[in-house]
């Protein structure tokens, strides 16, 4: 393990306040790394660690691969790429998407449990759905301390509500008290622990592992657990169900992860993408109906013309009720993400 203690924090929509909080909260020379990952697209480039380092005394920066995990300092994940913690360093990679995220919360959760045992601090902060959940819970399950912002004091709650429900919590606090719970507990001693099955151990490898470089085939991934009927909607691999504890959630044979809220929202851009695509072929049908309805008409064959006139209606009422289908249409699952991207977290 590293000689200090290491916190790893996860934060998506409303998550910057509370950042800042935190960051100005902390002193100088404090003796412990802080990793922070937030939702950020992928095509535009992430302030965070301007606007920390405008926020408090600790230094900011993005790590590069290989980089040593210092302590005293504050390190934020890059747009696009997982930030993973692997033997007191980072890997910075483009490994596959965890819920349709990278950098994800849940991938440098479970390289921190993994490499760093009860040295572990998570923090899962403001954001929607559920990402941060699964890996809080290898936190707890390797011996780590667990902690969440108060879902009554998060400006989006779906992020904390998912863990403090499905993970066994130590601590719920306000943004404005994580700096001074935080500054406690890496005065502490680093909580005892047993050991971890080996079962276990040899699934988190392989999946810290996947999220720096694939190949998850190759590294096991159908010995996870349960393949099920589903597929991939990155890439239509087959799904593999994973437990752990009372969470249930999926990876595919390439990499893809998701927990089973983030697949339901999937799912649901799949079946309307899908809806989409046959509304343009009624559409294209309507209009080619249409066209050879009023060049019949105008070679004088009324009659044809007007059974193809008469298809086109139908066609253009078939039309309508699919675009109704769409508008109308109640995702599987809450949050932005239903029906889009999430909002920037940095906005």
């Amino acid at each position: 393990m590293l000689p200090h203690r290491l916190v790893v924090v996860g934060a998506s929509a409303g998550g910057i306040g509370p950042l800042q909080l935190l960051a100005a909260g902390l002193p100088a020379g404090w003796p412990a790394t802080v990793c922070v990952v937030v939702h950020v697209p992928a095509y535009a480039p992430s302030f965070l660690p301007e606007i920390l380092g405008r926020a408090g005394p600790l230094p900011v920066s993005t790590p590069r691969q290989g980089e040593p995990l210092l302590p005293g300092r504050i390190y934020c994940a890059p747009p696009d790429h997982h930030l993973l913690v692997e033997e007191g360093r980072f890997s910075v990679t483009r490994g596959p998407k965890e819920n349709r995220l990278r950098p994800a919360v849940d991938a440098l959760f479970r390289s921190a449990a993994y490499s760093e045992g009860p040295n572990v601090i998570g923090v899962v902060l403001s954001g929607l759905l559920d990402d941060g959940t699964s890996g809080l819970w290898t936190i707890k399950h390797f011996g780590g301390t667990t902690v969440v912002q108060d879902p009554g004091d998060a400006e989006y709650n779906s992020m904390p509500k998912s863990a403090a429900d499905q993970v066994d919590i130590d601590h719920t606090v306000t943004a404005r008290d994580l700096a001074g719970l935080l500054v406690r507990l890496v005065a502490g001693p680093v909580p005892a622990y047993g050991e971890v099955q080996e079962d276990d151990r040899r699934r988190v490898a392989s999946e810290v592992s996947i999220a720096s470089s694939a190949h998850a085939f190759r590294k096991g991934v159908m010995e996870f657990g349960k393949v099920t009927p589903q597929t991939c909607p990155e890439c239509g691999g087959i799904l593999v169900q994973i437990r752990e504890g009372g969470l249930t959630r999926y990876r595919c044979h390439t990499g893809h992860a998701y927990s089973g809220d983030a697949l339901l929202v999937s799912v649901t851009e799949q079946i309307e993408n899908k809806l989409w695509t046959t509304m343009r072929a009624l559409e294209e049908a309507s209009m080619l109906l249409e066209s050879t309805g009023q060049e019949l008409a105008a070679s004088g064959n009324t009659r044809l013309a007007g059974e193809y006139l008469q298809k086109a209606q139908q066609m253009e009422v078939r039309t309508r009720q699919i675009f109704q289908n769409i508008v109308e249409d109640q995702a599987l699952s809450g949050g932005y993400l239903a029906h889009g991207t999430e909002p920037p977290a940095e906005g």
